[in-house]
């Protein structure tokens, strides 16, 4: 069992940057891929980013590719997306996931999931 909590959304010009935090609890942490999807209004669920369980193998949509960079610490049970040169359209409600299974780089598998962020970006 995992519980995730993110944190580190608000609201942005275009061309900032912001850091969203994923904190998650259970002793398994360290053996789990997680991912970050988002959401925006009257849009389907996108799969952002994802990252295995060590840290040595990540996966970013490409409309994201250059800007945002998945990261994670198991000592602190933490995942961390930075987000820079953030566009309008990258506003959404951005959620964490946990995954244990082998299908994480395809956006599969995500079980537990946190209550989301919301990212907004300014024109």
């Amino acid at each position: 069992q995992v519980q995730l909590v993110e944190s580190g959304g608000g609201l942005v010009q275009a061309g900032g940057s912001l850091r969203l935090s994923c904190a998650a609890s259970g002793r398994t942490f360290g053996s789990i891929a997680l991912g970050w999807f988002r959401q925006a209004p009257g849009k389907e669920r996108e799969f952002v980013a994802a990252i295995n369980w060590s840290g040595a193998h990540t996966y970013s949509t490409d409309s994201v590719k250059g800007r945002f960079t998945i990261s994670r610490d198991n000592a602190k049970n933490t995942v961390y997306l930075q987000m820079n040169s953030l566009k309008p359209e990258d506003t959404a409600v951005y959620y964490c996931a946990a995954a244990y299974g082998s299908s994480w780089l395809a956006g599969l598998g995500y079980d537990y999931w946190g209550q989301g962020t919301q990212v907004t970006v300014s024109s």
